[in-house]
């Protein structure tokens, strides 16, 4: 803008209601922000530095487009910016991302988060699993010591998708079968005494052991001890595995056996998990690992701040600390 269309820019402010005075002030606020998300985005690129294409670490820089520096590859020639190659490459309103991202940390529900920045619900919704896609994982690569695990489960939901194998449920539907069926999918959930946590969506129906050597054997630690309800399969998979293994009979009212042992600590996590995800008014179980993650950081880290969740959405989870 030129200095006279400034001029009389200024000149018209005063005849703007209240309303419009609150509007204007608004995206100012937010124009204050774009230039920080963008020192963030470029300060998490720098910690890496390397080409998305190739994992070169020599590059060039090649011009400025829309905010954020490009950059040349010096092995395979292509172009880049620091967005390249995460989900939140090509996401536009940028100067809305640290608002929102502080909604997430509210933990508010789709409409809620779409009012809070003024942004329309489905692009709320588009975000909400952009951001949470690297978030999975930040997960602990080892558990040690004590170790609980239980499995919970949740109805099977295909929300939001169009064609059904099946007769569509009203919200808050059931099973028609009894028990645990084929209708339900299996959450594992394990959690050591130091409360680090991993979770894994198995699939429909009981768990099996072939689910417990997939997921639960490449994270128990050697000095592991594992604990679980009488579920003979956890029986099975710690005897085959030649894992430490203790049994709660929480059947016959057990809560605790030899003063020590007891899986009241992941129990705990499923009811505050569940509880939790009642806001949302059931969630498609094809976005269950994205609220998983999103429960365990949360779960994790109590004053999480909007700086660090955009570290942690690309990648970079060393600024989350465990509070």
């Amino acid at each position: 803008m030129k200095a006279p269309e400034f001029l009389e820019f200024i000149s018209e402010i005063n005849q703007l209601d209240h309303h419009q005075r609150t509007v204007l002030t608004k995206a100012l606020d937010q124009l204050e922000d774009e230039p920080k998300v963008f020192d963030l985005i470029e300060t998490i690129f720098d910690s890496k530095g390397k080409c998305p294409h190739c994992s070169h670490t020599e590059s060039h820089r090649h011009g400025i487009k829309d905010g954020l520096q490009r950059y040349r590859c010096k092995a395979c020639k292509k172009t880049f910016n620091a967005l390249t190659g995460t989900p939140l490459a090509h996401l536009r309103l940028k100067s809305k991302w640290l608002d929102y991202l502080g909604a997430i940390a509210e933990s508010l529900t789709v409409r809620q988060a779409a009012k809070e920045i003024n942004v329309h619900r489905t692009t709320t919704f588009r975000w909400r699993h952009r951001f949470l896609s690297w978030i999975q994982q930040d997960r602990p690569s080892a558990l040690h010591g004590i170790t609980e695990a239980d499995e919970t489960y949740l109805l099977e939901s295909h929300k939001g998708e169009r064609h059904l194998n099946r007769q569509p449920r009203k919200r808050g539907g059931c099973a028609t079968k009894r028990g645990i069926s084929d209708e339900q999918m299996c959450i594992l959930i394990a959690r050591d005494r130091s409360k680090q946590t991993v979770d894994f969506v198995t699939g429909n129906g009981p768990i099996s052991k072939i689910v417990l050597d997939t997921h639960l054997k490449p994270i128990l630690d050697q000095d592991a001890l594992l604990v679980s309800d009488g579920n003979p399969t956890y029986g099975a998979f710690c005897k085959a595995e030649k894992v430490s293994h203790e049994i709660v009979n929480m059947s016959q009212g057990q809560r605790v056996t030899k003063g020590a042992y007891h899986i009241q600590n992941v129990n705990a996590y499923h009811h505050r998990f569940k509880s939790w995800l009642d806001r949302f008014h059931g969630v498609a179980t094809k976005y269950l690992p994205n609220y998983l993650a999103w429960c365990r950081i949360m779960d994790r880290n109590h004053n999480l701040t909007p700086e660090q969740l955009l570290h942690s959405a690309l990648g970079d989870f060393q600024y989350l600390t465990v509070t």
